[in-house]
């Protein structure tokens, strides 16, 4: 508890300038540079001649020399735009360290001063700290453009499910914790000391030397508890103006006034949270900083500028302002939640599209994947779709399988093209999930599509071609031909030639590219009747571009209740689960539910 509250103590003595520069920077970020970092990245894709990028053509992208070069100067570009945030914090936690008031104009031009050095080839190396060892370990010590940047999920589903892989990721990161570790006092000399990066290195490397297991339990325990406080304030927050509003719960008025002072309550604490989340990292790290270099006696380096008074003029103007606008924002909510509860505004959702389920696989969270019992859950569950992928056997049989090898589903180590359909359907599919389903069989396409036409419902069918089939698309359509099923059925594939075969041998069938990666005009694939992403991959901007062509967006894998509804608010048309009775579950509930009341309802269950 000491160390935190010599943390608290830190940021205290310059808070206002903490506070007044990371929420300067955060707006700045989100107004100019996040939308700058963006639009940089759609130019260099103009320029090198890429009006889309997908799975298919991102190594090419990546390895044109053009790419390269411009990739490199948008790296060194986000380096700085890191580095001088973190910089401004090191130094205005400094100037509370030698008890001294620093306004921000003073803290940024010093931060500039000595950002400067980035540009050395010797300090290149600082990349790879501020860019991937501090976000990628996800301790809390990121800038906020970084810290949004995200690796999709079904890239941690398969690693998951990959032992060595999995062992392999695990040791790298702990490879990186070390490595973070003996760097992580590397800024303070580069910044504070004017060391060159390989210099501070070295300095942090010895500063910490013996003592890095304690650090990182330090690191985390202050932000543990930092985050417990947190979170305690706003619980009692809540309790005290929920116990409020019920003892007024028949004054209508006094109501809306407590149900008001929640929303603005919640708000703030979110703002402050968010705003001091990196300088409670840092400032933990100076704290620690300054207790090794006093413990080995060694001489602090501060930096050196004059005490200012502007700083308290600014915070006269910041307290008014800040009064000003929680009576406006006190007296409007009142206002505003005193009518909605008298029923003068409606937040119903309602969704012009209807966004249908689609069961990846079947009910693969029940029942062995791709098998007719995981069918049958699915259509038992509600599902609207049923997604299945589908392969060519040695004897041009299409076969209801995911992997080209059927070694994890059952127990044979050959691949789909090597095994005649006649040994193929004699295969355990069920055992690997449970000895009860051990008379599962792997399924004919023809099979699937006679079970979807009896019960009514709709098949999304994949395309996994190998390389060793023999007119796979050819065969593929002439089933859906044979059986009247054109259309209750898209093809999907991730591969983009297939959908254009497809095309050729039946232009009535609807098509569906699956994409893992999807940026640019992707509505420019005109074999695409549809496109089915990766959910990372999926914003507003994407989803308005493709319905104003006319098109669908399908989502995969989408298995938790907040990423179903944030497909919900993104309005997307089909999503693809695992998790079938959660996805209906909260489609409908998001149709019905009011806001406002929901939310109330939920706290005062809680409490």
């Amino acid at each position: 508890m000491k160390k935190v509250k010599e943390v608290i103590n830190l940021i205290n003595y310059n808070i206002w300038t903490l506070v007044g520069f990371e929420s300067f920077f955060k707006i700045i970020s989100v107004l100019i540079f996040m939308p700058l970092f963006l639009n940089t990245f759609e130019f260099i894709t103009k320029v090198t001649g890429y009006n889309y990028l997908t799975f298919e053509n991102i190594s090419s992208f990546l390895l044109n020399p053009l790419t390269i070069i411009m990739l490199i100067c948008l790296f060194l570009l986000m380096m700085i735009y890191v580095t001088f945030d973190i910089s401004t914090i090191i130094i205005i936690l400094d100037a509370s360290y030698q008890k001294k008031k620093i306004t921000i104009s003073d803290a940024i031009r010093v931060s500039i001063k000595k950002c400067q050095k980035i540009g050395h080839i010797k300090n290149l190396l600082l990349a790879f700290l501020v860019l991937f060892l501090i976000p990628f370990l996800n301790i809390g010590i990121s800038s906020s453009f970084i810290s949004t940047i995200k690796i999709p999920e079904f890239i941690f589903d398969f690693i998951l499910k990959n032992k060595i892989l999995f062992m392999g990721v695990s040791l790298v990161i702990f490879i990186l914790i070390l490595l973070l570790l003996r760097w992580i006092y590397s800024l303070h000399y580069f910044i504070l000391e004017d060391k060159s990066f390989k210099e501070a290195r070295k300095a942090s490397k010895e500063l910490g030397y013996k003592n890095h297991g304690k650090d990182l339990i330090t690191l985390i325990l202050v932000q543990v508890v930092i985050s417990i406080i947190y979170y305690l304030i706003l619980i009692l927050g809540i309790l005290v103006i929920i116990l409020i509003s019920k003892l007024f719960k028949n004054i209508m008025l006094i109501k809306s006034f407590s149900t008001t002072i929640i929303w603005i309550f919640i708000a703030i604490m979110i703002v402050v949270f968010t705003v001091l989340a990196t300088p409670i990292s840092y400032a933990t790290i100076s704290i620690m900083y300054y207790f090794h270099k006093n413990k080995k006696q060694e001489k602090i380096k501060h930096i050196s500028f004059k005490e200012s008074n502007k700083i308290k003029f600014s915070n006269v103007n910041i307290k008014k302002v800040g009064y000003v606008l929680g009576i406006i924002a006190l007296i409007g909510g009142t206002v505003f939640t005193y009518l909605l509860y008298k029923g003068k505004y409606n937040f119903n959702i309602v969704y012009t599209r209807t966004l249908e389920v689609t069961a990846h696989r079947g009910a693969s969270l029940y029942y062995p994947e791709n098998t007719i019992v995981a069918f049958k859950g699915a259509k038992e569950l509600g599902a609207d779709w049923i997604e299945l992928d589908v392969q060519q056997t040695k004897d041009k049989k299409i076969i209801v399988i995911h992997d080209t090898n059927f070694k994890r589903t059952t127990g044979v180590s050959k691949n789909t093209w090597e095994m005649n359909y006649e040994d193929v359907k004699e295969l355990d599919a069920g055992s690997f999930l449970d000895k009860k389903y051990k008379d599962e069989r792997i399924p004919l396409l023809e099979e699937v599509i006679s079970f979807a036409k009896k019960n009514n419902i709709r098949l999304n069918i994949e395309l996994k071609p190998t390389g060793y089939e023999k007119d796979f698309e050819k065969s593929v359509v002439n089933i859906i031909k044979k059986m009247n099923f054109e259309k209750e059925c898209v093809i999907t594939s991730q591969v983009y030639s297939v959908l254009e075969k497809v095309k050729k041998y039946e232009p009535s069938i609807e098509t569906v590219y699956v994409m893992s990666l999807a940026y640019g005009n992707i509505t420019d694939l005109k074999a695409a009747d549809h496109f089915s992403i990766e959910a990372s991959s999926v914003n507003k901007k994407l989803v308005k571009k493709v319905h104003n062509e006319g098109k669908e967006i399908y989502v995969w894998t989408i298995n938790t209740k907040d990423s179903i509804e944030k497909m919900i608010d993104l309005n997307v048309d089909n999503i693809i689960t695992d998790n079938i009775s959660l996805a209906k579950e909260t489609i409908y509930a998001s149709k019905t539910s009011n806001i406002v009341n929901e939310y109330i309802k939920l706290i005062e269950k809680i409490f």
